[in-house]
């Protein structure tokens, strides 16, 4: 089998894909609840000769299936956990949920995990029909979102056999994901009051939602003092209750706070505490900090980049039905994004090359264009997070996105949902599964490539080394068990 054949082996093969990516988007389950999702996954897996270790990393809907015997060593990402209050119909332009208050794959991770099988399975073909010496491992990586599921794996020293990794994640756009993404700290505040009468005894009353008020003020003050791209978002979990004539007791805030480091994070936590000690003081309540989850920032690694883009420039792009056409349109037209923004995101350093693709993609639904590389760029930084983060500390790493998507979908939508289990979503789910064998087969043909992005990794890191933020007897925890 050669590379081309290997190609061809994923198109032909995309109904396992397929299907298992469309039953993912069936189950919906949120962070570490994912316990369908896994065990369908592996179940193929095993099928295909992969040797399946389960409870990776202590957390029971993470797995690792593995392929081959020495080195070199890669890995493959999948992600299958869904949003909480997504729930949509697929193929709709209009809102209506399958199940209303449920949930929704609003990030595309359903098509994630279909990808990042086929590709799989098909460097195991490969590599068994060539006979060639080398590992491939699929990490099943559950709670990504909201849980930073890799982050708990790589404090437990799951990735460190690896000598390069790779993942992708569905877009709007065809491209090659080589920036750095946002560290992050989630943390929950819980206050503790005394519940009182509000009208005949409010002064034996101590109110712990006034406490998450006072610290929401505050922190609101904070966001001008804190560095340009840091982000600090919340949301109250806990009011309180639903009677206004009852002094609140209880109440909980759960806070995400971004930066460009870790370290920047750090001093940003050490400042809302203070805060939420603050109130805390402010209204004699007592305050209980929970640390949730931390992910590192993404170190982009441009030769495994550049692996991932020779390998997407030399695929035929997906043609698109009238029908599938018609469809993305009718999404487009619901959703306040631009295709221009979409673009942005990857050519905002180049402005001459941003308004030629806008030109190239102008009154089009979709993205049938791949956008340039540039092999030389400084990194940029996209004001988001993921975990794959802290995977890319320990081993070079790098990420494709492809169109599956109508340009200027917003994600975490309704919208994304909807597409999420189409012939569009479909197509450009084989279109990743593709690159990333490709890119995978290469670093077996040329271990070299390994070393050059293994020296890039060291340079980058310039004498640092991967420290989880995690404290160690933190454990992942379920949305719905805050």
């Amino acid at each position: 089998m050669n590379k081309h054949q290997m190609f061809g082996y994923l198109t032909q093969n995309i109904g396992i894909m397929r299907q298992a990516s469309d039953k993912i988007w069936d189950y919906a389950e949120t962070a570490f609840e994912e316990f369908q999702s896994s065990e369908l996954i592996k179940n193929i897996l095993s099928e295909r000769g992969f040797d399946v270790e389960s409870g990776t990393g202590g957390i029971d809907t993470a797995f690792c299936a593995t392929f081959g015997e020495g080195g070199p060593v890669v890995g493959i990402l999948a992600e299958y956990d869904a949003l909480s209050g997504l729930s949509q119909k697929a193929g709709l332009a209009v809102r209506d949920a399958a199940t209303p208050g449920g949930n929704g794959h609003g990030c595309g991770h359903n098509l994630f995990a279909g990808a990042s099988l086929g590709a799989a399975i098909a460097v195991r073909e490969y590599l068994a029909s060539n006979k060639l010496r080398g590992t491939v491992k699929l990490f099943g990586c559950p709670g990504e979102e909201g849980g930073s599921g890799k982050a708990f794996m790589a404090r437990e020293g799951v990735f460190d056999v690896l000598d390069a990794a790779f993942a992708w994640h569905p877009m709007s756009v065809n491209a090659i994901l080589d920036m750095s993404l946002l560290a992050n700290y989630q943390v929950l505040y819980k206050f503790t009051g005394v519940a009182s009468h509000a009208a005949s005894a409010p002064d034996k009353g101590r109110s712990a939602l006034d406490a998450v008020e006072l610290m929401n003020v505050g922190v609101n003050f904070l966001r001008e003092h804190v560095i340009q791209e840091a982000r600090i978002h919340y949301a109250i979990t806990n009011s309180g209750g639903f009677s206004p004539n009852v002094v609140q007791p209880h109440a909980e805030v759960l806070y995400l706070i971004r930066a460009p480091r870790t370290s920047q994070v750090e001093e940003i936590y050490r400042r809302v505490n203070k805060i939420a000690q603050g109130a805390a003081l402010m209204t004699e309540t007592d305050l209980e900090i929970q640390f949730i989850k931390a992910c590192s920032n993404v170190v982009p690694n441009k030769t495994l980049s550049k692996v991932l883009h020779d390998n997407l420039t030399i695929q035929e792009l997906p043609v698109y039905t009238a029908d599938e056409l018609k469809f993305a349109g009718e999404i487009a037209k619901t959703s306040p994004g631009a295709a221009s923004a979409d673009l942005n995101r990857y050519l905002k350093s180049h402005p001459a090359d941003l308004r030629e693709c806008i030109k190239r993609l102008e009154g089009k639904p979709m993205c049938d264009i791949v956008l340039p590389f540039y092999h030389d760029d400084p990194d940029q930084i996209l004001a988001g997070s993921s975990d794959v983060g802290d995977v890319s500390w320990i081993a070079p790493t790098a990420q494709v996105v492809t169109a599956c998507y109508a340009l200027g979908t917003p994600e975490h939508s309704w919208q994304l949902v909807s597409q999420g289990r189409t012939s569009v979503g479909h197509k450009g789910m084989l279109l990743a599964a593709r690159v990333m064998a490709g890119g995978a087969v290469d670093l077996f043909e040329s271990p070299e490539i390994i070393e050059r992005a293994k020296a890039e990794l060291r340079d980058r890191l310039d004498g640092e080394t991967y420290r989880s933020a995690i404290p160690a007897d933190v454990k992942p925890v379920a949305i719905g068990r805050l």
